[in-house]
């Protein structure tokens, strides 16, 4: 279970599926039973005592009107496509549950940034450029190949890396029915390996909650 602090205010926890009815438990036993209304997202908790945890619906699960149905939604095996981008290399994958059933991974040498000035800085610029937009466009070929045959049967599709090369790659025109699955969520992930796809399957499935404590006492 991983925590980051969360922009004005509170923190992010990553729960595993399975674990979400326990979290809520532990939820009360601290704070005191909370009311649960639905939001967007998900669920809003609300403790007796002001704390708050907003429960983020993981991509591709059902909206739910209660905890119980929330943690079915959330731990029901569904099929997800992965698309790892980065402008050194591409993972692309298909998980179905918590297994990676479908997975490529295809990783280029790009042109490190050179401190040389002029025509020569120019040069190695023009050759970086060039080198990052042929690893894109192979990870467009890649999502052809591999996710587009099977675009009907995934749930959602969860993205990871750099954004703006998961842009490019969704861009193509071929894989609009695929962006059209795009998950809100961006996964933090180092350059695409193999051992990275299969790591991600568990960032991908996580609930997100976001936590906030009860005011202090004045």
């Amino acid at each position: 279970m991983n925590s980051r602090p969360a922009a004005g205010g509170g923190r992010w926890v990553e729960v595993d599926p399975s674990r979400v009815a326990r979290w809520v438990e532990g939820f009360a036993d601290r704070h005191g039973q909370p009311s649960v209304s639905v939001e967007t997202y998900g669920l809003l908790l609300t403790a007796v005592d002001g704390a708050t945890a907003e429960l983020h619906a993981p991509p591709g699960a059902p909206a739910a009107a209660d905890v119980p149905a929330f943690v079915a939604g959330a731990t029901a095996p569904r099929r997800l496509g992965l698309l790892l981008a980065r402008k050194g290399g591409v993972a692309v994958g298909i998980a179905d549950g918590a297994e990676l059933v479908v997975s490529k991974v295809d990783t280029r040498y790009v042109q490190g940034r050179t401190a040389a000035g002029g025509w020569s800085q120019q040069r190695f610029a023009r050759r970086r450029d060039n080198q990052t937009k042929a690893v894109l466009g192979d990870a467009a070929e890649l999502a052809v190949r591999l996710l587009m045959p099977q675009v009907t049967t995934l749930a959602a599709l969860v993205c990871g890396g750099d954004r703006r090369a998961v842009d490019t790659v969704l861009a193509d025109r071929r894989l609009a029915p695929l962006a059209a699955l795009r998950a809100d969520r961006l996964l933090d992930v180092p350059e695409p390996r193999h051992a990275v796809l299969v790591g991600a399957i568990a960032a991908a499935r996580a609930v997100h909650v976001l936590v906030r404590e009860p005011a202090p006492p004045r």
